[in-house]
């Protein structure tokens, strides 16, 4: 066998992989090429000769799979929004994801961004940084001040929309905060809910009451646009709210035109509907937005920990499929 990776991959699991097979490790980061193009990922696996394909964010549709028959599909995401999954299974070939892989990388850069809006760290940091600031008299300091006074995170109500992985996980950091914790999902677990000190409320409770709004919903039918200028309009002008799931769930437009209209005191955004992101993104003008360019689930480790998920997981196919 002989696999492909384009996936960001740790050394810890190519070690794994390399037991069973060959491997050519060719991360999308380190060439800079997505295989958005399914003939030319085509003509890459067929060059390759590779019968097992390892991808974070190239397309696997079925016109890849009866081109070169793959033996194993891996995908590093927890959602695979860029394989046909329905055609893997109708061809009887394994596939293998790694849910959670990034769930502490998020909820740390979610609670990041709660902070920063909270300190309005933006504002202050651009305004030093302008060389228009200087403190000739006592005026100047006091204005900057009064301008930047910030909130605490202590003590308030956080409400929090979706309850999976991700938004447990920022529950469970912010127990430390000593917050009152609201919580929207028709389908959390009541027992997982309480354990984190949260109460089940509808949507409509959760925006009116809430001082930090977050949301870590899944891409289905049912929270595309879950959030609109309804849900909007309810909220306290001096919340947050922050979004580091997907701009489908949620009205993006009518997120700008609340911050526009100074209905709500700022924003988090690490998702945007005009992907990738560069300072042509309208909410950069805000100094109470904090602008994040898809990136919350980066990091170093989360690379190695889905790395390790995705090798155990196909050693573990072949070593069962050897045992028969």
């Amino acid at each position: 066998m002989r696999a492909l990776v384009t996936a960001p991959f740790h050394e810890d699991g190519l070690k794994i992989l390399r037991k069973h097979m060959d491997v050519k490790y060719e991360s999308w980061k380190d060439t800079g090429r997505l295989y958005m193009d399914t003939d030319a990922f085509i003509e890459k696996i067929r060059a390759e000769g590779a019968d097992v394909l390892i991808v974070e964010a190239d397309t696997v549709d079925a016109k890849v799979m009866d081109a070169v028959h793959p033996k194993i599909i891996g995908c590093c995401r927890g959602n695979p929004i860029n394989i046909d999954v329905e055609a893997a299974k109708a061809r009887g070939i394994p596939f293998f994801l790694t849910p959670a892989r990034n769930a502490e990388a998020v909820s740390e850069l979610t609670i990041a961004m709660m902070l920063a809006a909270a300190r309005h760290l933006v504002g202050i940091d651009r305004t030093l940084r302008s060389g228009n600031f200087f403190v000739e008299e006592e005026k100047d300091l006091v204005d900057l001040y009064n301008r930047f006074i910030g909130v605490e995170i202590t003590g308030k109500t956080v409400g929090i929309i979706g309850f999976g992985a991700i938004g447990r996980d920022v529950a469970r950091k912010l127990t430390g905060f000593d917050v009152r914790l609201l919580v929207y999902d028709p389908y959390a677990d009541e027992e997982k809910i309480k354990a984190m000190g949260g109460a089940r409320v509808d949507l409509e409770t959760l925006m009116k009451e809430s001082d930090f709004i977050t949301i870590h919903t899944a891409v289905t039918p049912e929270t595309e646009k879950l959030v609109g200028e309804r849900e909007f309009a309810v909220m306290k002008p001096t919340a947050y709210f922050f979004n580091l799931a997907r701009t489908y769930c949620i009205d993006e437009d009518a997120l700008y035109r609340a911050i526009e209209e100074k209905r709500i005191a700022g924003a988090g955004l690490d998702v945007h509907s005009v992907e990738p992101v560069d300072s042509d993104n309208r909410f950069l003008k805000f100094d109470n937005v904090v602008v994040t360019p898809h990136i919350a689930g980066q990091t170093v480790d989360s690379v190695r920990k889905q790395s390790i998920m995705m090798a155990n997981e196909i050693e573990d196919y072949l070593l069962r499929g050897a045992k028969r």
